[in-house]
């Protein structure tokens, strides 16, 4: 603390292979070896000083970029890859972005009980959790919102106020943070893994996203527009729609991220926009508004093929990236779905511009490096060094034994509820997911 105004301007040192540390502590195949030397240098703005009151330390972080030696932005600071995509955002369209994560996380220290979706018992029973929460993320900074129970074991919800520009992913990762640091104070323990269990639900991240132009009034809605989009939405959104399938080992990096991304788990497995569809890949969000300014106040929308296992600022460098390149290319805005997509062949899904989403990592990596222009919108060595962190990720699960697939369904299907299935239709099960049951 003593040399805080030092090191605002001097930095920390730093080593490029450090960014090939996987989440396994191993570490991927480096092309930096044990060459060169960067700085972290701590942005004041980004600062946390968080005091529980519970006699324990105070927490202090400070979020920060790399850089080289002469200070200028390293090419794999996903912190600096998100500016300069806000840049060409800004560039594109005049525009700049409002947006927030919104995030779903898991209790691991107690089992799964029964009855608690949703319910104000389980609720209760983490009222002291949240509580705390909340007032941690407000001492961070902020702007706390909502915490609720979710429909999983021990699954909760909780979401913070909207920021501009770079400042609502260094809030993504500030939550994360406090979150699991809230959780040691209590003697708990939270995951935000994208599934903990392949027949339960999973943890995802939705990213809401809308636009103010240079006057600071919103931009994302106009009352003509398909379901209520301005021409820059549409033509934003259907960029990433167009890219998504490429982009999405940005967004959902993990090997068990593939696990959640299914049809029926209210997750994404297309690149559709849907208007309130939890199942879309883009959701247009509703408005509680009626006069026409207070709509377009409220009108955004969200991108839900993301999760917990991606860096916050280049899972938003990506969708805006994307989105740039829809205005930039003036895409037509995209038709909004209002039906299971997952019925359809693949040809039927192809005749209407839609495609299944990748399956895997593997695929999803392949994907991206497919894509010429995706990978021309980041550094040249980016994908290479991306794919092979990725890479080696999945090489330290080789030796690992992977559970038995079993649908989310089984458990409603079981013959073990034959009175509930002569009650219903033939082919409701195979329609509903459980949790609209």
């Amino acid at each position: 603390m003593a040399d805080l105004a030092k090191r605002a301007k001097r930095g920390v040192g730093w080593t490029p292979t450090n960014v090939m540390i996987t989440c396994f502590d191993t570490i991927a195949e480096s092309p930096f070896g044990s060459l060169g030397d960067l700085l972290l240098i701590p942005d004041e703005e980004a600062g946390v000083e968080l005091d529980f009151e519970d006699g324990g330390p105070v927490e202090r972080i400070m979020l920060g970029d790399i850089t080289d030696l002469d200070r200028k932005p390293w090419d794999f600071c996903t912190r600096s890859l998100l500016k300069t995509a806000l840049k060409r955002l800004k560039d594109a369209s005049g525009l700049r972005l409002v947006s927030a994560f919104e995030h779903e996380f898991q209790f691991k220290t107690s089992g799964d009980q029964p009855g608690g979706a949703f319910g104000h018992s389980v609720f209760s029973e983490r009222r002291v959790f949240g509580e705390t929460l909340m007032a941690a993320l407000g001492q961070s900074g902020l702007g706390a919102d909502t915490f609720m129970k979710e429909y999983g074991a021990n699954q909760f919800e909780v979401t913070n106020d909207p920021a501009q520009d770079h400042r609502s992913a260094d809030q993504a990762v500030i939550l994360r943070e406090v979150t699991r640091m809230t959780a040691q104070r209590l003697g708990e323990d939270v995951t935000f893994t994208p599934i903990r269990n392949p027949a339960g639900v999973g943890n995802g991240v939705h990213i809401h996203l809308s636009f103010l132009d240079d006057a600071g009034e919103p931009a994302t809605y106009d009352a003509q527009g398909v379901a209520g989009m301005s021409q820059a939405t549409g033509a934003f959104i259907a960029g990433v729609l167009k890219y998504l399938d490429s982009i999405i080992a940005l967004t959902a990096p993990s090997d068990v991220s593939y696990l959640r991304l299914t049809p029926h788990r209210w997750s994404a497995a297309y690149n559709n926009l849907g208007f309130r569809d939890r199942e879309a890949s883009v959701r247009i969000c509703p408005v509680t508004a009626q006069d026409s300014s207070s709509v377009a106040r409220q009108y955004n929308f969200e991108y839900r093929a993301a999760d917990a296992t991606a860096s916050p600022h280049l899972a938003l460098a990506a969708i805006i990236h994307a989105g740039a390149q829809g205005i930039e290319d003036a895409l037509p805005a995209p038709q909004v779905t209002e039906e299971d997509l997952s019925t359809l062949s693949a040809d039927a899904l192809a005749e209407r511009g839609y495609i299944r989403l990748p399956e895997t990592l593997t695929e999803a990596l392949q994907r991206s490096e497919d894509n010429a222009t995706v990978r021309g919108w980041f550094p040249a060595d980016f994908a290479a060094v991306y794919t092979a962190h990725k890479r080696g990720e999945l090489a330290a699960l080789r030796v690992k034994t992977p559970p038995p697939a079993v649908s989310p369904m089984k458990k409603f299907t079981n013959e073990a509820y034959p009175t509930v299935r002569r009650c219903m239709p033939e082919n409701m099960c195979q329609r509903w997911p459980r949790g609209a049951l």
